[in-house]
């Protein structure tokens, strides 16, 4: 009989998948190591069990401890399941950027759950980074594992893929692209790889917000370059002793809409249903076509599975909102369509300033159309306002008719967006499309703006 003894036993040994429609444009062969097929569903299963067999055999690990670690989620994955074998407590400290996805797997395994604000430095006490040292510190038999600077993790893939990749590709890899976050499989796989052959290029993938790629090309550690993103599982806004920048060749840098549009791609031309940092990782090798040749072989690793992330990138709400779902743009009515739903919220000419106040407070919106009986005849807008306060702070008691501007211009469903752009641009802070059914909507240079691609 074939069979493992335990679920930790069938970590490893993932499949090598070619690559088809999405790279069509390279010539190069592009395999992807596949590596949901981990009983975690992601790469990281790999450097769990490492870190947790290495703490266990020097002491740092004591029976029946607790293990604590900052997580994106796939890392807590892996460490939950040994921690289920092998009978230890697990507290997993997150950013509040991942998904809800991956925290409530968290949970399902048995693992507690700390979710921490993403914007703050590293070292701000609220960060993951410091509630996880912090824990670890008044927590009784607690082990830290530090993902980022345990070198457990780089030995992993040193161990494991790398040498997996060897051999599934009989030795013929020339490239290996991968996102990069701990650096532990970009360092360990880059490792061995160029033991074997010298001449492999190791690519890493990073991501806007992020410190690597700039650090790696110039050895400055720039400040301005951090800020907060939405691509989970890659990039940094610290340099993890994991990163082995002297085994990496280069970085290419993709953008959060990039990241995401091609998570979808994958799933819809591939049949990959995979998470968000393997939209980054095909993306990055795409940007990096130039560098292959016909006779070359690149393998680009897929961390993660698309599981993770069906209220995220798999959502097309999630996706419209922040202007990543490509759709086509053409007319008013497409502009509106989001929103179409939702009742044209106006002001009446005799209506107090401080109504329309309330109203802009209440629907969080920056410009109402006012109306009498005869239809639309004007227009206030947040900046108007603004200048009135200015001039009279009692102008909370006073008619709208008293300030208000002119009145919106109005256009057909099928006005074009050039048409609608041209409107803003003369002045107009909005813009009333008129529906088959005598309604009204109204088009912002916010709606505009989200559109531009």
């Amino acid at each position: 009989m074939n069979y493992a003894n335990n679920i930790l036993e069938t970590i490893g040994n993932t499949p090598m998948v070619k690559m088809n429609a999405l790279v069509k444009g390279i010539d190069a062969l592009v395999l992807a190591k596949y590596e949901t097929f981990n009983p975690g569903n992601s790469v990281k299963d790999r450097m769990a069990l490492k870190m947790i067999e290495d703490a266990e055999a020097d002491g740092r690990l004591k029976p029946e401890g607790t293990i604590i670690e900052g997580t994106s989620g796939n890392t807590g994955m892996g460490l939950a399941l040994v921690a289920i074998i092998k009978g230890y407590k697990l507290i997993c400290v997150m950013a509040d950027k991942q998904s809800k996805e991956k925290m409530d797997i968290l949970r399902a395994v048995g693992a507690k759950v700390m979710v921490c604000p993403t914007n703050v430095e590293p070292d701000d006490p609220r960060s993951y980074y410091s509630v996880s040292k912090k824990l670890a510190e008044e927590t009784p038999n607690s082990w830290y594992v530090n993902q980022y600077d345990n070198l457990s993790n780089t030995k992993a893939h040193y161990e494991s893929t790398g040498p997996e990749i060897w051999e599934q590709t009989k030795g013929k890899v020339t490239h290996f692209v991968v996102g990069v976050g701990t650096g532990g499989t970009i360092s360990g796989v880059g490792k061995y790889l160029k033991e074997q052959n010298p001449n492999v290029k190791v690519w890493g993938v990073d991501t806007y917000g992020s410190v690597f790629k700039k650090y790696h090309e110039t050895g400055i550690f720039d400040e301005n370059e951090i800020y907060s993103y939405i691509t989970e599982g890659i990039g940094e806004d610290i340099l993890p002793k994991n990163v082995d920048f002297s085994i990496i060749d280069g970085f290419t840098k993709v953008t959060d809409k990039d990241a995401a549009v091609y998570t979808q791609k994958l799933a819809k031309e591939e049949g990959m249903f995979l998470g968000n940092s393997a939209g980054a990782a095909i993306k990055g090798l795409l940007q990096l076509k130039e560098h292959f040749k016909k006779e070359d072989v690149v393998v680009v690793l897929f961390h993660d599975h698309g599981s993770r992330y069906v209220g995220k990138m798999f959502n097309d709400d999630w996706m419209r909102e922040r202007g990543f779902l490509e759709e086509e743009i053409s007319t008013a009515i497409d502009l509106v369509k989001n929103h179409i739903d939702k009742r044209l919220i106006t002001v009446k000419t005799e209506e107090l300033v401080s109504h329309a106040i309330e109203r802009m407070r209440k629907f969080q919106i920056s410009q109402i159309p006012v109306m009498d009986s005869e239809g639309f005849v004007g227009s206030v807008d947040e900046s108007a306002l603004f200048t009135a306060f200015l001039d009279d702070k009692n102008m909370g008691d006073t008619p709208i008719r008293e300030i208000m501007k002119d009145p919106f211009p109005i256009v057909k469903s099928n006005t074009s967006l050039d048409e609608i752009s041209g409107l803003i641009k003369k002045g107009n802070s909005a813009v009333l499309v008129e529906l088959k059914n005598d309604s009204y909507h109204i088009i912002t240079k916010y709606d505009v703006i989200s559109h531009i691609k």
